[in-house]
């Protein structure tokens, strides 16, 4: 029997267990995926398989994946059927994925190869999808994507990064907004959406078509409440939009206006290193550093200077 180790995916693993784009599927060594759903009654086990890299599809991985499937399709295991599925995802909810909280994910290692389980316990959906990796290849690839997405001016000044998986807003010349997945592919070209650039030449698209690109960073809130630097007033600040506007929440002075800020931020949830940054974002544009949460300690004081410029480093 094969010998593997099981545990909840992490959020970086994640995005992993959709599907990837060529560039990305060749980097990490993808074999393919396994799509399975339990029928009806929820004992069944109707499976296909997806194949990407047949040469990488040896007698040996097809063996591998065998023996776990099987193994987790036995008595008391997670795939044994849907009651069965339903009842380990409702007992770990570290394994729910923050990218889909429709899907759990778990990753199973064995020495050579990573399979990464999207798991759905609803009747009338997949209830499993399993894309098989070459675990070395996988892993170097997540950890050189740690280092973040590039974005850059034509001249190759960085105006800022984002993690692996997170959203850009372009706003066109006419107006128009929309928004991109981007991924890493490696240091110096990106995905955003389903097309691939290398830095400098997205750069000097956005520059040639009038376009401007700013990150709708995953580490900050949708809104949050601040209060006006030169008044007393609360305001509320909305991801990527510069300005903010004023409710009607009428308050004596500055320190009442903060408390009350304060107050609303944690009920939604938004730390004081998140209302830092959105604050920041609304003065200067999200697209600078100061509009990153990493910026600030625990209490909002910014950890060290950065320019406001948006060529800032």
């Amino acid at each position: 029997m094969t010998e593997y180790e099981r545990r909840s995916m992490i959020e970086v693993e994640d995005k992993y267990a959709f599907q990837q784009s060529s560039q990305i599927a060749g980097q990490t060594g993808l074999i393919g995926y396994l799509r399975a759903d339990m029928g009806t009654d929820g004992k069944a086990f109707y499976s296909t398989w997806n194949g990407w890299r047949d040469d990488l599809k040896t007698d040996a991985f097809k063996q591998e994946l065998d023996d776990i499937i099987n193994d987790l399709r036995e008595e008391g295991d997670i795939l044994h059927d849907r009651a069965a599925l339903e009842k380990y995802c409702h007992a770990t909810p570290q394994s729910r994925m923050t990218t889909d909280s429709e899907y759990y994910g778990v990753r199973v290692d064995t020495e050579k190869y990573a399979y990464l389980l999207r798991l759905n316990p609803n009747a009338g959906d997949y209830n499993l999808y399993c894309y098989c990796y070459r675990r070395d290849w996988l892993d170097d690839h997540i950890k050189q994507a740690e280092r973040g997405i590039r974005f850059i001016t034509p001249d190759y000044a960085e105006k800022f990064r984002i993690p692996d998986g997170d959203t850009v807003q372009i706003t066109w010349q006419d107006g128009e907004k929309v928004e991109r997945v981007c991924r890493y592919i490696d240091d110096y070209h990106l995905a955003v959406g389903d097309n691939i650039f290398h830095i400098c030449e997205f750069a000097e698209r956005m520059e040639q078509n009038g376009g401007t690109v700013i990150p709708l960073r995953s580490s900050l809130p949708e809104r949050c409440y601040s209060v006006h630097g030169e008044s007393r007033h609360i305001i509320i600040i909305e991801k990527g939009v510069k300005g903010y506007y004023e409710p009607d929440i009428p308050t004596k002075n500055r320190e009442e206006s903060r408390e009350i800020a304060d107050e609303y931020n944690k009920k939604l949830g938004v730390s004081k290193a998140q209302a830092a940054a959105m604050y920041w974002g609304s003065l200067y544009g999200f697209d600078t550093p100061g509009a990153d949460p990493k910026q600030y300690d625990a209490d909002g004081i910014m950890m060290k200077p950065v320019r406001k410029d948006r060529d800032a480093r």
